[in-house]
């Protein structure tokens, strides 16, 4: 059973609520109804009047939900409901709109974090002007975290970070800054901010390190802020290339004269920064120590790095990575998605067979999505008042999952030209870096966008819970303004 609690505005008008919401002010019911319901979503008010705006927004959702989900009214003005919302902590009275559309894109979420009552030794910059105060009249080091709401690595920081300025409370200023908006694009610029979260260090405003342990706990922020000191520079990452791996690395001057010499070969298209393609390596590794070394081997495992010999994958059109393909006597054979650990390298050069048939790509199937690259996306978006993009990779399980829903979405608005529901493929060709620069680091990822400008992020359940209720969310955003 899932339960959605949301504070709407201190008022709704009773004389005209729709039928379909379930008014309830005993504790009893209001329990039975949750025991007895999926999907419920609880309005709480402060009192029982209001506007027709925000009556005619929750019985047009209760008819839109009539079967999938209940709503349910608590008035908290009336002496059975004050009970009920004292007895589940409910202040509707209380002005907290930043949780409740925080609430709405993640239900099962975290409060934001300048609402979170752990965090109260945190000093939340909410401006520029904020920040540049901060820095003029701090007397102390400050310590100032520049995040995004929905980075990952920042939210598993974020307790570190609130403990770290609990111990430290009185010494140090530990301070956090959502600096994802656009506005904030100068200022991250000037603090060098690549990246989530970017930590920097001040001593009388003036900016002294970076400090750049993210594995961090917070005792090792305590006592590196006792004596703060400039980050090592990392030691560069060795290339494959120069390891001792037994995988023959190829080259586009080499790559034929190869292929000629040794009639079955498994060839491994990849790019340094490729994160499946790190995964893939080691089992790459153990599957050429038995393939390459054997005398009696049915074939060899060779690589390519697509970002430095580039004509070869050009001419066999690789467009993500890793792409691994199957050469024998020299002709591009099979194309093998599914090929990622050693296990199935070696039963698969054993017994060469072609992979099962792709399915129907999400672009070719006829939708009212639209399907962006890097080539086209920013033009796209210009002109759109609302775009909701969805960057996905078509081997992910929760992208395939969350398709349907996306695509019912689509077509509810399909109608409205000021409206567009989009999608990008972040394994092909250029789209990754176009990915990369819109904050994906994870699939699939859901930006919202307001003629061109990103607005903000979704970050709940990739799932299909998750989309559904991304799909709701959008639905009342675009047609009420929530």
């Amino acid at each position: 059973m899932l339960v959605l609690l949301v504070w709407l505005l201190p008022v709704l008008e009773a004389v005209k609520v729709s039928p379909l919401i379930e008014k309830v002010s005993d504790h009893k019911d209001f329990k039975k109804l949750l025991r007895t319901r999926t999907n419920v979503l609880v309005v709480y008010t402060k009192t029982a009047t209001s506007g027709d705006s925000h009556l005619k927004l929750l019985s047009d959702v209760a008819q839109t939900v009539k079967g999938q989900g209940t709503i349910a009214w608590v008035n908290c003005g009336d002496s059975e409901g004050r009970k009920l919302c004292k007895k589940v902590k409910v202040d509707p009275s209380s002005k907290r709109g930043g949780s409740m559309v925080a609430f709405l894109k993640d239900p099962s979420g975290p409060p934001l974090w300048e609402e979170n009552p752990e965090a109260k030794d945190i000093v939340h910059i909410e401006t520029e002007k904020d920040f540049r105060k901060l820095l003029k009249k701090e007397e102390r080091p400050v310590l100032l975290m520049f995040y995004a709401p929905w980075c990952g690595v920042c939210k598993r920081m974020q307790p570190i970070f609130q403990q770290a300025a609990t111990e430290t409370k009185g010494k140090y200023v530990l301070a956090g800054m959502n600096v994802h908006p656009a506005e904030f694009d100068g200022l991250k610029q000037e603090y060098n901010v690549k990246g989530y979260p970017t930590f920097c260090y001040f001593e009388k405003g003036k900016f002294l390190y970076h400090y750049e342990n993210y594995g961090a706990t917070a005792k090792d922020m305590a006592d590196w802020m006792k004596n703060p000191q400039p980050t090592q520079p990392k030691t560069p990452e060795v290339p494959w290339t120069e390891t001792d791996s037994p995988v023959f690395h190829l080259t586009d001057e080499s790559f034929d004269s190869f292929l000629e010499e040794h009639p079955a070969a498994l060839v491994m298209f990849y790019a340094p920064w490729c994160g499946h393609c790190k995964k893939m390596k080691p089992e790459y590794d153990e599957a050429a120590e038995i393939l390459n070394k054997g005398a009696d081997s049915p074939g060899v495992l060779a690589a390519v790095d697509s970002t430095v010999h580039k004509a070869v994958g050009e001419r066999f059109k690789i467009s993500g990575f890793p792409t691994v393909k199957y050469f024998e006597k020299g002709e591009d054979k099979y194309t093998l998605p599914h090929l990622r650990s050693k296990d199935k390298i070696i039963e698969f050069m054993h017994n060469p067979q072609a992979p099962p048939p792709p399915e129907q790509s999400w672009e070719d199937k006829p939708s009212s999505i639209s399907h962006l690259g890097s080539e086209d996306f920013r033009e796209a978006l210009k002109k759109k008042k609302h775009a909701l993009v969805m960057f996905y990779a078509p081997w992910c399980p929760h992208c395939k999952n969350a398709v349907p829903h996306f695509t019912t979405a689509a077509e509810l608005f399909k109608e409205d030209r000021k409206i567009v529901y989009a999608a990008v493929d972040c394994t092909k060709g250029q789209n990754h870096e176009l990915c990369k620069q819109e904050g994906v680091e994870g699939y699939p990822t859901f930006n919202h966008y307001n003629y061109g400008k990103f607005v903000e992020k979704y970050n709940g359940d990739r799932g299909v819970s998750g989309a559904a209720y991304l799909t709701l969310y959008f639905f009342l955003f675009f047609s009420y303004g929530l």
